[in-house]
């Protein structure tokens, strides 16, 4: 059985009457997915909106002549877009949203085009509007709230599409024309996997980095603290010919600093040198060649290769002066080689350029008490604690120098 023909004015009456609430429920979802996905360190953003009155009373008559035995149902009065950086984000998205609210149903846009096709893609979630912010708003005309998750490139394209496409009087029927937005819409989804495959890859050179960095700094606290609490001396270990090793002549830089990380955090020390190394015959840019001395400076350090450690961390110095955890890393060498005026030397250079480190004054400290010159070593020991109160070893360096100094 059909229904009367829908009354235009009775319609905006009733979308007038209940449009306070609406805008209330749409700030108040707005807010309160922002803090839903909160936890998500790509910090994707969030917008909502109210359907504009011509827009539903468009789009009710279009479902109306679709199926005239039925009364439509409108769900998407109140919409909130969620737009992502990543392509990974979108499913962390939808988990959260479906850990805080009642998910009706999901749809994703864009799964039905062919290849030849253009259409935007999208996460579409259907959820219901929690019963206490209904409650709180008053009528608001639905009981649900459509939740939009994109892409910051996908919202692009949806944005243009919905211009040309959609609201258009009439859509491309010219095949070469129809061929070019495809084309458009197919590049904007290639750069969306792209760019997720660079975020894949800094991840994993990021955890390479961490595991690297903690392995170098456990073998500074050996050689050191050992030396200034105890009185003994890191044994030096016997240094390794170079390593035979196969190296790809075609490896990009980024493909060679992965493997080379990878080898450093597994300390096969010699294959992770012979990867900087060959990083180093690239002659590349100037900033790399910076840091692949540092990184393979660090190498050799581990294998109490010391002369060659300094080499390296002396040359990342040369092409930038301001890299002041090179020159922190070769006063350490210096420290461990027990030539304490040059470390000092390193230290403030080190400090010169960033001041607030507190591990380069607590070397610094060590390397002013090895000269016995208790004074200097408390003023960095002191310095050190306010920055980082916590700082391991730190405390019980000031115990003894207070102890040195009768304080």
């Amino acid at each position: 059985m059909s229904f009367d023909l829908p009354d235009r004015n009775q319609f905006k009456e009733w979308y007038e009457k209940t449009a306070d609430s609406r805008n209330l429920i749409v700030r108040e979802l707005t807010e309160a997915i922002e803090q839903t996905i909160s936890p998500l360190s790509s910090r994707p953003t969030v917008k909502g909106r109210c359907k504009e009155f011509e827009s539903y009373y468009k789009k009710y008559l279009r479902l109306c002549n679709e199926d005239s035995e039925t009364e439509p149902v409108i769900t998407d009065l109140i919409a909130l877009r969620v737009i992502c950086p990543f392509l990974e984000d979108q499913t962390a998205v939808e988990k959260l949203i479906r850990t805080h609210y009642t998910v009706i149903e999901k749809d994703r846009k864009g799964a039905q085009y062919s290849f030849k096709e253009f259409g935007y893609e999208s996460v579409h979630l259907l959820i219901k509007i929690p019963p206490e912010l209904a409650a709180q708003c008053g009528d608001c005309g639905t009981t649900t709230a459509e939740v939009q998750i994109r892409t910051i490139l996908q919202d692009a394209w949806a944005e243009v599409e919905h211009e040309l496409v959609y609201k258009a009087e009439f859509t491309p029927f010219d095949d070469p024309l129809k061929r070019r937005l495809a084309a458009v819409n197919a590049s904007l989804s290639l750069a969306d996997s792209i760019f997720q495959e660079i975020r894949a890859y800094q991840r994993q050179l990021n955890s390479e980095l961490g595991k690297r960095r903690d392995s170098f700094f456990r073998k500074i606290e050996e050689a050191t603290d050992g030396i200034l609490f105890s009185g003994e001396r890191d044994g030096d270990r016997a240094s390794l010919g170079k390593a035979e090793l196969y190296v790809d002549e075609q490896a990009t830089v980024d493909d060679l600093l992965l493997s080379a990380l990878h080898a450093h955090n597994k300390n096969r020390f010699n294959e992770a040198v012979t990867y900087y190394t060959r990083i180093l015959e690239l002659k590349t840019d100037p900033g790399i060649c910076t840091l692949i001395y540092k990184h393979r400076g660090m190498a050799y350090f581990a294998q109490s290769r010391y002369a060659e450690a300094m080499e390296d961390f002396g040359k990342s110095l040369e092409l930038d002066e301001k890299s002041y955890k090179s020159a922190y890393y070769r006063g350490v060498v210096k420290s461990v080689l027990r030539q304490y005026q040059g470390a000092i030397e390193d230290f403030s250079l080190s400090l010169a350029v960033n001041p607030y480190q507190p591990f380069t004054l607590y070397r610094r400290g060590q390397a002013y008490y090895h000269l016995e010159d208790y004074p200097a070593a408390l003023a960095d020991c002191e310095a050190s604690l306010t920055l980082d109160p916590d700082f391991p070893g730190a405390s019980l360096f000031r115990s003894l120098l207070l102890d040195k100094l009768k304080m």
